[in-house]
């Protein structure tokens, strides 16, 4: 059993930053892929970036390239997102994701868990 949890959302204005955790418990994400997905009012739930935990890649969706960066700290088990220049297009649910798998899927149907969100707001 694997039990993700999220913080560190919040508001914050345009250009402004936030980082947010994902604490892991139940087994270590030393052997997990770990990931960020959020989901707008409406929308579908959409990959943000990803690390691995084979050599500590990382993979982003384009519309956060340069901006956010993914991290792991294996010891702790936690996983950080780190969102600098947010913008109001930002706002969304955020959720972490883990799976046991070897390559980093961008489609959420394929990772085995979830957290429960933690909202993000981006204000003009």
């Amino acid at each position: 059993h694997v039990q993700l949890v999220e913080s560190g959302g919040g508001l914050v204005q345009a250009g402004g930053s936030l980082r947010l955790s994902c604490a892991a418990s139940g087994r270590t994400v030393s052997r997990l892929i770990m990931g960020w997905f959020r989901q707008a009012p409406g929308k579908e739930r959409e990959f943000v970036a990803a690390i691995n935990w084979s050599d500590d890649s990382t993979s982003y969706t384009d519309s956060v390239k340069g901006r956010f960066t993914i991290s792991r700290e294996n010891a702790e088990n936690t996983v950080y997102l780190r969102m600098n220049s947010l913008k109001p297009e930002d706002t969304a649910v955020y959720y972490c994701a883990a799976d046991p798998g070897f390559f980093i899927v961008t489609r959420a149907t394929s990772w085995s868990y979830w957290g429960q969100g933690t909202q993000v707001t981006v204000s003009s």
